[in-house]
């Protein structure tokens, strides 16, 4: 997954990638990741003048915890893939010109290597707060019991701390 940057673009060579790459290592401290298989990288890199295009998607199966209740989610993600790379140039440009090509990624170097970029591509787009249902009730905030499986017995009164003084004024007239 690696081009040559000059050479690319000099002869507008166009590749196609399809291969996985072994992603674990990315999660390996993550408790919110329980397992995920391979990521599929199926892009297609063209060459233009002046810079490189990069197209295509990432996909993964991976398993998750629920952000509520921590089971497992099995998970299906593709992330689309679209973008421009070019040398980064070494002569300093105004402020104005670096505004115009925000979208465009500069190169540092001799080689463009699409690895880090792709990692940190599924980096970014993994799920933020995975459900394992749309009506996921969560875990009980005093207890721990898992709401979906069993309801607890804990009280859910909430009170308001500046009147808990209160709610004892009354107890010894009964």
């Amino acid at each position: 997954m690696q081009f040559h940057v000059q050479e690319t673009m000099s002869k507008g060579i166009k590749a196609k990638i399809d291969e996985n790459l072994d992603v674990s290592a990315l999660f390996k401290d993550r408790s919110d990741v329980i397992s995920n298989g391979p990521l599929h990288v199926s892009l297609q890199v063209t060459g233009n003048e002046g810079s490189i295009a990069v197209e295509g998607e990432l996909s993964i199966d991976w398993e998750l915890a629920c952000s509520r209740c921590l089971d497992p989610v099995k998970l299906h993600t593709v992330i689309p893939v679209a973008d421009q790379f070019k040398p980064a140039s070494e002569d300093n440009e105004d402020e104005t010109d670096e505004s115009e090509d925000d979208d465009i990624i500069a190169v540092t170097g001799d080689r463009l290597d699409l690895r880090p970029y792709v990692e940190e591509v599924l980096q970014l787009f993994m799920p933020f707060a995975p459900l394992c249902s749309k009506d996921c009730k969560g875990l009980c905030q005093n207890c721990g019991q898992n709401l979906n499986e069993h309801k607890c017995g804990c009280s859910t009164e909430k009170i308001d701390p500046r009147m808990a003084v209160l709610k004892d004024l009354f107890k010894d007239e009964q």
